[in-house]
């Protein structure tokens, strides 16, 4: 009985350690998988953090973006502004030029040394040997029946009576820069009157009983030495757009500008907008519908600048491309190509102005809204300034944000890997449980 009870009691106990090993391997399993919930949960919430965190740096770069989009607009708003107020107080200038003498004003000073136009035409009458002297005298000889002759209907004029000046400094300047022969030249409105001033006989010399030379012997004078003839409709005349609503139709060049950007100091204007035309010279137009000053004037003086002085002159050379004349004299003609020497007396000038008075009235309010101006544009400058500054610090800041945002990227990438790698652990050991 009794081997028979032990055996019987032993079965009981062999049951009890098979169930609590049963139970320790169930609770382990438990336990490793609620580990391993916990471990990709936990990943899954330092993924939720990282993606996070990763959206609130790119909204500060694009705040930062936004902001530097912002001044930047803001800056060149104000500089177009600026470069509006530039071009005000270089037309101010152009006109306070008129009344100045190097670099102080001629309002005071006697003008009664300005030529006129009847002493304009004395002093072309004084050049007899000139075809334009020899016109003059026709003109003077016969009166209006001179303008009915076929030779001279085509002819408009002489280039010195064409245009009209409000300074002695720019009417000296201009006559010494066009020189005499220029001044005095022929200006023809079509090739037809360029050839009527001059024919030739069978042996290809000039014919002197025609034309010209035929006019100057029937007056007792010889037209000797070659002289200047400009037909309007063979010149190439300015393309670009004219100063709006201005009753002189000047030409709407664009100012010179150093490699800052600034305009440079003492400049004037062109001299060919400084040429001022009477109400017959403005109304006449080519057959192409060019006027004077787009055509003759143009052709004459191209973009020649001016200056104050000399000195500002040479200062201007990175901007200067056709030419420039001071008003104590200077003169480049071209790039590389100065006059130097003394001064060279033209006695044919331009005429000046009948507007001078009203002119000169305005002389005082001119000079007011330069001042105005000018502070304005210090104002402008103030908020450039400003901008400028605010800028760079937004700069700053956005490339400090991206630096963190660039290491933080390199942060969460190499913290995905681990998880990555743990995550593959997890699931290999998964697949090892589920086989055994």
């Amino acid at each position: 009985m009794f081997p028979s009870n032990h055996q019987f009691s032993s079965q009981p106990r062999a049951l009890a350690v098979v169930e609590t090993t049963t139970s320790m391997q169930v609770d382990l399993n438990e336990t490793s998988s609620d580990s391993r919930d916990e471990m990709q949960n936990g990943g899954f919430s330092e993924v939720k953090s990282i993606m996070e965190s990763s959206e609130k740096l790119q909204d500060d770069l694009r705040m930062l973006g936004t902001k530097i989009k912002q001044h930047e607009d803001s800056i060149k708003l104000l500089k177009t502004q600026k470069n509006k107020l530039d071009d005000n107080i270089l037309d101010m200038q152009v006109l306070l030029g008129k009344y100045h003498s190097s670099s102080s004003p001629i309002v005071n000073k006697d003008r009664s040394h300005l030529q006129s136009e009847h002493e304009i035409t004395e002093q072309i009458l004084r050049h007899e040997k000139s075809a334009a002297g020899i016109l003059f005298q026709l003109k003077t000889h016969h009166g209006p029946q001179a303008s009915h002759l076929s030779l001279t209907k085509d002819l408009l004029g002489v280039v010195g009576t064409l245009g009209k000046v409000d300074d002695e400094n720019l009417s000296r300047l201009f006559s010494e820069y066009l020189g005499v022969q220029t001044m005095l030249a022929i200006v023809c409105k079509t090739f037809e009157g360029v050839k009527a001033l001059e024919t030739f006989n069978q042996d290809g010399c000039i014919d002197k009983a025609s034309g010209l030379h035929g006019i100057a012997a029937s007056i007792g004078r010889s037209l000797d030495g070659r002289f200047l003839v400009i037909c309007l409709e063979g010149l190439r005349p300015y393309a670009g757009d004219f100063v709006a609503d201005d009753p002189q139709r000047r030409l709407d060049l664009l100012k010179p500008r150093l490699p800052n950007g600034e305009c440079p100091a003492g400049f004037l204007g062109f001299a060919v907008n400084m040429i001022q035309l009477d109400s017959s010279n403005l109304a006449f137009v080519t057959a192409n519908g060019e006027g004077l000053r787009e055509t003759l004037f143009y052709n004459l003086f191209s973009r020649l600048q001016v200056y104050r002085t000399r000195a500002e002159m040479l200062l201007a050379l990175p901007c200067i491309s056709g030419g420039a004349v001071s008003l104590d004299g200077g003169i480049i003609r071209s790039n590389g190509v100065f006059s130097l020497g003394t001064r060279e007396e033209v006695d044919v000038r331009f005429p000046k102005t009948s507007k001078m008075s009203e002119e000169l009235q305005s002389y005082n309010e001119t000079e007011k809204r330069m001042k105005e101006t000018r502070w304005q544009k210090e104002k402008l400058e103030e908020d450039i300034k400003r901008e400028l500054a605010l800028l760079n610090s937004v700069k700053f800041n956005f490339e400090i944000k991206k630096q963190d945002f660039v290491k933080f990227l390199a942060q969460s990438s190499s913290y995905a890997t681990q998880v990555l790698w743990s995550n593959n652990i997890i699931g290999f050991r998964q697949q090892e449980d589920n086989d055994n």
